[in-house]
Formats: C-alpha cells, sequence, structure tokens
C-alpha cells in the first residue's frame, strides 16, 4: 500500500459515529464536579472502561511521552492515579512534575483534557491504594524491574511468585516504591461532538484565588 494509498484509506475510515447527549445547560463552579457527572453518565450509557486515560508527561531533556492508565479517583484535590517511582512515569514526573491527562469517550463523542502539577503522596493514600490492588497485582509491583530488559523470564515469574508469597504472609505490606499521584487541575477542557463538526467547548481556567474561570471556547 502507497502512501497515498493509506492517506485515503485512514481519511474513509467513519469518525465521530458516536451520540452526544445533549450539551450541559448549567456548569457547577469546579470542574470536578462536572467530570464526575459526565463520568457517571458515561457510564450509564455502556462507555467501555470510562476511566481509562492518558497520561503525557516528558522527561528531563522536554520529550513528552504518553501512555493509557486507570483514574483512581476524583477529589476536590484533583485526579489521582498511582503507579512505581522507578516507572518511566515515576522518573519522568521526577524531573518534571507537570502533566496532562486525557480521556474520549466514542460512545458520546466526549472528550475531556485536564492539564496542572503533579504531586507525590507516600502516606495513606498510597497506601491504601496498594492494598486494595489484588494480590497479584501487587506482587508484580514489588517485583518488576519497570521498564528495564527482560532478559529472563523465568526470574520474573520467581520474583513475583516470591512476592506473592510475602504479601499473602503480610496483607498490610506496601512496596516502598508505590506513588499515588494527584494532577491538580490548572485547565480542564470538556469537549463535546457534532457530526456536523460545530462541536462545543467548554473550559475552565485556574485563577489566581484557587477559583475557576469558566469559559466558552471556539471549535
Amino acid at each position: 500500500m502507497t502512501g497515498e494509498n493509506i492517506r485515503s484509506w485512514i481519511r474513509g475510515l467513519p469518525a465521530l459515529t458516536g451520540t452526544p447527549p445533549p450539551a450541559p445547560s448549567t456548569f457547577p463552579d469546579r470542574p470536578n464536579d462536572l467530570f464526575v457527572s459526565w463520568l457517571r453518565e458515561a457510564v450509564a450509557a455502556g462507555v467501555r472502561e470510562p476511566h481509562v486515560c492518558a497520561l503525557a508527561t516528558v522527561d528531563g531533556s522536554g520529550v513528552p511521552d504518553t501512555r493509557y492508565l486507570i483514574l483512581k479517583d476524583v477529589t476536590d484535590a484533583g485526579f489521582w492515579f498511582s503507579g512505581s517511582s522507578d516507572s518511566m512515569k515515576g522518573i519522568e514526573l521526577q524531573a518534571n512534575p507537570q502533566a496532562a491527562l486525557a480521556f474520549y469517550w466514542r460512545e458520546q463523542g466526549r472528550q475531556i483534557r485536564i492539564r496542572g502539577a503533579v504531586k507525590a503522596d507516600t502516606g495513606p493514600v498510597r497506601d491504601r491504594d496498594f492494598v486494595e490492588r489484588s494480590v497479584t497485582a501487587r506482587a508484580v509491583a514489588a517485583a518488576s524491574r519497570t521498564s528495564q530488559v527482560l532478559t529472563d523470564p523465568e526470574e520474573y515469574n520467581r520474583l513475583v511468585e516470591e512476592a506473592a508469597a510475602a504479601i499473602e504472609n503480610d496483607p498490610g505490606f506496601v512496596a516502598e516504591n508505590w506513588r499515588a499521584w494527584c494532577l491538580v487541575p490548572e485547565t480542564v477542557e470538556f469537549w463535546q461532538a457534532d457530526q456536523g463538526r460545530r462541536h462545543q467547548r467548554w473550559q475552565y481556567r485556574r485563577t489566581g484565588d484557587g477559583d475557576y474561570l469558566r469559559e466558552v471556547l471556539w471549535p
């Protein structure tokens, strides 16, 4: 397939085939509240895995990186996710604690973009997040040399089995390198598709006093 044929094929793929619900008529003061409302609507509409999102970070040289993960919580502080401090996201957040989250719910033609500073928790929030994981997930997190080259699968299996046995004996165990991160939103954009391309966009932007300015954006 030539480059031009690939372009034509991609251009011919259906897009924005979802059915967006009615646009909001009122907006809460904080973006967190609108996000939870949209998330509940997505779950009710049968959107699959609506809590999965893309996390974008940059490394110490400013090179961007992205991956998908699971949103763990939404609080007044912000949007929570977790992982190992030894992972690429952990290393990159240590070097530059600014990040973005992006959600896309195809069935509803909705997208949410969140940008802001990221704060790490190594206390009760981190501990609870780790303990609530399955034993296997905790064992993998404890044993894994995240992002390093795996040369011996048997060693990996052995380390995971040993970690699982240790966790069975100590249910409260929390891996030292585990982190719960909170993205504190500076801007949150809610986007709703229109099949005729007259999309709608609403933005919350944090002001100097900590409140949010609500704005309608050009599509």
